[in-house]
């Protein structure tokens, strides 16, 4: 049986988290510039509460997929909710839970600070993900408008 650790990102992580974001930001056709890399990772790693954090998950010491989440306030609600902006699992390791581990562990930060909610987009062809998400989470008649 595989052994599963999903643990905050640290400073040594970067080479692989980069491996891995890259992946997910090729999945959605996407790319960003070198500066963006290093801002966002610097973020992930920073003590700015208004910060993103970050989790990797290592299967069997081999890092296999991410997420990226943050905390903000919400016009509706005292608390802050709990913004999950990326998720990723490598390929090999699709299908055996990991996404759902992942899930589960921001649901566990957002629980321990007191956020009332967890919340995420897809795109809909997405329908691999959206599979774990129509379990583990309700879809939401919203529709997104960009500027």
């Amino acid at each position: 049986m595989a052994q599963i650790e999903i643990r905050p990102l640290r400073s040594d992580d970067e080479a692989a988290w980069r491996r891995l974001w890259t992946a997910y930001l090729d999945f959605y056709k996407t790319s960003v510039p070198e500066a963006v890399y290093a801002s966002s990772f610097a973020r992930l790693l920073g003590d700015d509460p208004q910060d993103f954090s970050g989790l990797i998950a290592l299967v069997d010491g081999k890092p296999m997929g991410l997420t990226h989440f943050l905390f903000h306030r919400h016009g509706w609600k005292i608390e802050n909710v709990c913004y999950l902006q990326d998720l990723y699992v490598a390929p090999e390791s699709r299908g055996t839970g990991l996404g759902r581990k992942l899930i589960e562990a921001v649901y566990a930060i957002a629980d321990e600070k007191g956020a009332p909610g967890v919340y995420w987009l897809t795109q809909d062809f997405n329908s691999t993900a959206r599979q774990l998400y129509d379990r583990i989470a309700k879809v939401t008649p919203f529709i997104r408008y960009n500027r």
